[in-house]
Order: structure tokens, then C-alpha cells, then sequence
């Protein structure tokens, strides 16, 4: 492989950047060499950043870096992203919802809920809920079908919402899609940027539903590792150059599962790497509104500064709601829109207007900002008291990290844990927990479980599953992990 590899290092320079290299079959039957040794010395120059491999296209001679630099705000670029997306050919689509369905499944009665992904019925605005839908059946034209892009007011709130303190260079209405919920506008990007076959980059550990999107459209995930600062743009940039995937997908904001905060000095580095690969980055900001009360000043989104289009924005009223309260935004601008906004029209026409009406209706009323208060307030000593629990009773399981925002713990547990009958084992004990091997589009390094405490009803429950939790550990970990001290009423 390290022959060939100089040999087509020496050659390469007769190549314009950007021309295509010979084939994978030209090569094998010149050389004399297997299509293992090719691929392997294509791979190895890609990782050098020699050559750029677009799978089902072949090699070609990647354009020499330092070039010029585009004004701030030249979106043109999508214009060769957008149509230079071929896929490699059929892919075998793999639909597999366990990972959902672990967070969407309700546990039988009795059961600590450790597994949720939503907020306690306690900790929703139900009042709110219902004052806003009411009045969102009175406004004029109610029933009436909305605009396919969704309604101005809420676009226009979405937009004002992302920009922040961002300052000109954030979205505007204009740039805003109304879709039904996260879930909806993670689906219409993915479609929209990736073709099937289209490698597709994703943190590593990541939300099970994105890679589920991501397999049932043929697409092929590939991880980047997350550490305690977020994803790590050296290994990003590595993974482009590898893969010639197009497209990332990262959660920069207490990021699911891990919790991580992507750090100040790496936001404006993946957005730059990604501008010179000439890829989109898909921000998930999920956790905007599920910020603790000791979270202190959040970081603006990506999008937030963003003058080239390279981030393509995802926000959802959800998690902060109902369950039932399904709307979200899709927020980019440049010729993407325009893909985005025909895959929107044809999967779903539009969101229900008395659906958006309500969404309007709650965060202009003065209800909205003290439930924010509320949830920030309620979560702290529900995160803290499941940690703290944790450390002393279960010290086996003792968080990765402990997030000030987001629902739930990352937990690691013991070398030699079974982590199919440690969940059974939990289950049985009357606490569910989420397996932590569906955040995962490789191998996992080590077993993890989720476990959540939005769902709970209060510290005192959370206190139940802990003790539950621990009866588990005792019966399903490996000997000698140690044991905490007995669990007090």
C-alpha cells in the first residue's frame, strides 16, 4: 500500500485540482495490485488531502489549499454542493426504530421513568396550553390552510429567536420553514443535502433518531468523535477528507447524549471547515429552551453568524412543550432553501395553521417566559439529586458529566457489563433506562446507559429509581465494581 501511495503522490501533480484521478479498476490492472491496496492508498491520500473521494464518482486531486477567500455573505457555493451530490449507487435502506421507540415507549405502571425524553406532565404548561389553543380557534381564518412555508408571525418569531444577539448576519423570516417538529426538520434536511448512498457525518455518541432518518433514506452514517468541548473539528475535517461526505449533523448545545457544550474557540472552526470542504452543517438545537437555572449565558447558534449559508438551523417548541405540541423551524439561506423548502411541500404540504396559530399564541403570552423559568428552575435539583444519588449509591454508574442543560445523564458503566441484561435486570427492578448502544453508528467503546430525570415526577422518585437502580447493578455488573452505600428513604 505505502508503494502505490508514493507512486500516485509522485504522480498526482499531473492532474489539475479538481480533475478526475484514474479509476479504481484503471489502477488495479496498472499497478498490479489488488482493489484493497487501491482503496487503501486513495485512503491514505485523502487523509493527507491530496485527493478528495466522492463515493459512487471516484478520486480526483483536491484544490490547493490558501486560496482566495470568498466575501463574507457568497452563498454561490451551495450551487456546487447542491449538484455535485451523487450517491454511490443503490444502498440497502435499514429502518431500525428501537432507539425511538426506547424513548417514545411508555413503561408499565409503576415503573421509574429514567428512559423519557419529555418533560413530566407536572413541569408542562397545560394551562397555557389550553389558553393558547383556545384562542388560537378564535383568530380569523383559523381553519383556513396556511402558507406551505408556515405562517409570517412565526417565522418571524423562529428568526428572531435563532439571530439573538448574533447581530445582521443571522436569519430572517424569509430564511424560516415552519415544519412539524424536530423530528419532521431533521428528516427534510437530511433529504434534502444528502442523496441515498451519500456518506453522511454524525457526532459519535448521537441522538438514535438521527441515524434512524439517516438509514431509512440509504444514507451511510459515519461517527466524529464528541469529548467534554463538543466535536472535535481536527478529526471533523479528517472525516471530510476520508469520506467526502457533504454533510455534518452536531447538536453544539448540550449535546444528546453526552451533554457536551461545543467550546468558543471550536464554533467558529467547524463552521470554517465545513466552508472550505464546501459542506453544510445541520445544527440541531434542541436544548435552547432545557438550559438549567445555573446554565449562566448560553452561546448564540451557528447560524446566529453565518453570513455563507453553511449551517442549516433546526429548532423545536417539543421538548420545552407537549409531546403533542409538534412544531419546529427549519432556518437557512442561499440556494438550499430552495431544496429544503420543495422536500417540505412534498412530505408533509404544510403544519396544521391551528397548530401554529397555538404556538403563537403561547410564546407572545406573558405565560411563556415564566414556564421557561420554571422548567430551568424544576430540572437543577432534579439533576443534581439523580448525580449526587448516583456517586453515593451506585458509584459503578457515576456520570460522565454533569450538563447544566438538557434531560438526562451519560453514565459509563464497568468493563465487562452486559448491557442487554443490565437494562432487563433495571426493567425487572421497576426503573427504565435507555441502552446506550443505539448512540452509536460504530462500535461503542465502552457500555453507557441514558438515563433521564425531565420525566420524573421529583426528587423523590428519582430517589426510588436510584434505589431500583442499584438492585439491578448488584444482580446483572461484573463482580468487584464496587458497591455504594445502602439507599435511605
Amino acid at each position: 500500500m505505502a508503494e502505490l501511495a508514493g507512486i500516485l503522490r509522485k504522480e498526482i501533480h499531473r492532474y489539475s485540482p479538481g480533475e478526475r484521478l484514474p479509476s479504481s479498476r484503471e489502477l488495479v490492472e496498472r499497478h498490479r495490485v489488488s482493489p484493497v491496496t487501491v482503496s487503501r492508498a486513495l485512503a491514505q491520500l485523502a487523509a493527507e488531502g491530496a485527493v478528495v473521494t466522492r463515493p459512487g464518482a471516484g478520486a480526483y486531486r483536491a484544490e490547493p489549499r490558501g486560496g482566495a477567500v470568498p466575501a463574507p455573505g457568497d452563498t454561490s457555493w451551495q450551487e456546487v454542493a447542491l449538484s455535485a451530490q451523487t450517491g454511490a449507487g443503490p444502498v440497502p435502506r435499514s429502518v431500525d426504530a428501537s432507539g425511538v421507540l426506547a424513548t417514545l415507549a411508555a413503561p408499565p405502571p409503576g415503573v421509574v421513568e429514567f428512559n423519557g425524553g419529555y418533560l413530566h406532565p407536572s413541569l408542562q404548561p397545560e394551562r397555557a396550553l389550553a389558553t393558547a389553543l383556545a384562542r388560537a380557534g378564535r383568530r380569523p381564518g383559523a381553519w383556513n390552510r396556511p402558507p406551505t412555508d408556515g405562517l409570517p408571525e412565526l417565522r418571524a418569531w423562529f428568526a428572531r429567536e435563532i439571530a439573538g444577539a448574533g447581530g445582521e448576519s443571522g436569519p430572517t423570516g424569509a430564511d424560516v420553514l415552519i415544519t412539524a417538529g424536530g423530528q419532521s426538520a431533521l428528516t427534510t434536511a437530511l433529504r434534502a443535502l444528502a442523496p441515498p448512498g451519500a456518506p453522511v457525518l454524525v457526532e459519535s455518541p448521537t441522538y438514535p433518531g438521527m441515524l434512524a432518518v439517516a438509514r431509512a433514506a440509504g444514507q451511510r452514517p459515519f461517527p466524529v468523535p464528541v469529548d467534554a468541548d463538543g466535536l472535535r473539528p481536527e478529526l471533523f475535517a479528517a472525516a471530510l477528507r476520508a469520506t467526502g461526505a457533504r454533510v455534518l449533523v452536531c447538536q453544539p448545545l448540550f449535546q444528546n447524549p453526552t451533554g457536551a457544550v461545543l467550546a468558543r474557540e471550536r464554533r467558529r472552526e467547524v463552521v470554517r471547515v465545513a466552508r472550505e470542504a464546501g459542506a453544510f452543517v445541520i445544527e440541531d438545537d434542541f436544548a435552547r429552551s432545557l438550559a438549567h437555572e445555573d446554565a449562566g449565558p448560553l452561546p448564540p447558534p451557528l447560524a446566529a453568524d453565518d453570513p455563507d449559508g453553511v449551517v442549516v438551523h433546526l429548532r423545536s417548541l417539543t421538548k420545552i412543550t407537549s409531546p403533542s405540541l409538534r412544531v419546529g423551524a427549519l432556518a437557512a439561506r442561499g440556494p438550499v432553501m430552495e431544496r429544503l423548502r420543495a422536500i417540505h411541500v412534498v412530505d408533509q404540504f404544510f403544519v396544521p395553521r391551528p397548530l401554529q396559530e397555538a404556538a403563537l399564541e403561547l410564546v407572545g403570552s406573558p405565560a411563556w417566559p415564566r414556564h421557561l423559568r420554571a422548567v430551568a428552575a424544576a430540572l437543577r435539583p432534579r439533576r443534581d439529586h439523580l448525580a449526587a444519588g448516583l456517586r453515593r449509591w451506585v458509584p459503578a454508574l457515576s456520570p460522565v458529566a454533569v450538563p447544566r442543560g438538557g434531560f438526562h445523564l451519560w453514565v459509563r458503566a464497568p468493563e465487562g457489563t452486559d448491557e442487554a441484561v443490565l437494562v432487563g435486570a433495571a426493567l425487572r427492578a421497576g426503573v427504565a433506562v435507555t441502552p446506550g448502544r443505539p448512540y452509536f453508528c460504530a462500535e461503542p467503546p465502552a457500555v453507557h446507559l441514558r438515563l433521564g430525570f425531565a420525566a420524573t415526577a421529583g426528587t423523590a422518585e428519582i430517589t426510588e429509581g436510584v434505589r431500583r437502580l442499584r438492585t439491578a447493578c448488584a444482580q446483572a455488573l461484573p463482580r468487584g465494581t464496587g458497591e455504594g452505600e445502602p439507599v435511605s428513604a
